[in-house]
């Protein structure tokens, strides 16, 4: 069976200045996840090394680097799909892991599907999984910007926002980004398909929201009789449509990965006003994204083929 893998980095208004690093940490997790693949190992276990290279990069919102909610503290959701079983474990409003999706693998590997909060970090301990303190996730990009948002709330009054006096500076997307939510799909030597995605969630959230992401079938699914799918964007409007499931259900009814990608963003916009991207590989490793955004990070590869990468 050929073996492919696509991750994406997220989609939003990815300023220029920061198109190359985007594109790096999408090329390196590609070369991690392949690594993975050409010796014959699982679409899970690619699927977990391509995204723990992503949270490790900090220009991405998921791990160190995600940006900051409300209270100045970093939570992050994640989660993982094995496309043979069609099991799954995902993670949400966790504070102090640094490798969310490996947290979320070892869910998979137990009797629930969803832990949170502090019992997923309870849980994250008894599996092994040591504890970080949650500042070591705060990059110095996401304090400016959350500090940044905080006074532009200030000037936000029940009438609408008036923009606050004066050139505002080094705010990244107030109004529709970023969303640097990271994630990947593999197809493995055996056939098999994996998804997974990790986040930060969105700048100055509230407390304890949780998005698409960590939600099967909204921000991933994977079923090896249609396809693997991993979504990012505006995180309520994705939950609405079912994204990821709505993607690869295009797959199975016959379209190919491209146009099923397009299809499914398309719905995203009409149906809910929707904005964000979708990555997809469907059961013969054939490619296809979409989004709606002014750019998203993705990097690609099959067997027999060239690596791209763009954005």
């Amino acid at each position: 069976m050929p073996v492919a893998l696509i991750v994406h980095g997220g989609a939003w208004d990815i300023p220029d200045d920061e198109v190359a690093p985007h594109q790096e940490g999408c090329r390196a997790a590609l070369d991690a996840g392949w690594d993975v693949l050409a010796a014959g190992g699982t679409a899970l276990d690619a699927v977990e090394a391509a995204v723990r290279v992503l949270e490790e990069h900090p220009i991405f919102d998921a791990g160190v680097g995600s940006v900051l909610n409300r209270d100045g503290v970093v939570e992050l959701d994640a989660a993982i799909m094995d496309g043979e079983t069609l099991r799954s474990g995902a993670i949400a409003a966790v504070k102090r892991v640094r490798a969310p999706i490996t947290l979320a693998r070892r869910v998979l590997e137990s009797d629930v599907v969803l832990l949170v909060g502090e019992g997923a970090e309870r849980f994250a301990v008894s599996r092994g999984i040591a504890l970080c303190d949650g500042a070591e996730l705060i990059v110095e990009r996401e304090r400016a910007r959350w500090s940044e948002l905080l006074r532009q709330e200030a000037y936000r009054t029940e009438h609408g926002f008036q923009r606050p006096p004066g050139e505002v500076a080094g705010v990244r997307g107030i109004v529709n980004g970023p969303w640097d939510t990271v994630g990947c799909v593999a197809l493995d030597v055996h056939g098999a398909l994996a998804a997974g995605t990790s986040t930060g969630g969105t700048s100055l959230k509230l407390p304890g929201r949780v998005g698409d992401s960590p939600l099967i079938g909204a921000g991933l699914y994977a079923d090896t009789a249609t396809g693997g799918c991993s979504t990012t964007g505006w995180g309520e409007s994705i939950i609405k449509v079912l994204l990821a499931k709505t993607a690869t259900d295009m797959l199975g009814a016959g379209h190919a990965p491209p146009e099923a990608a397009r299809r499914a963003i398309e719905l995203l916009e009409q149906r809910v006003g929707g904005l964000g991207g979708l990555i997809l590989l469907d059961a013969a490793g054939r490619v296809g994204f979409a989004f709606n955004t002014p750019r998203m990070a993705y990097a690609y590869r099959t067997e027999g083929g060239e690596i791209v990468v763009g954005i």
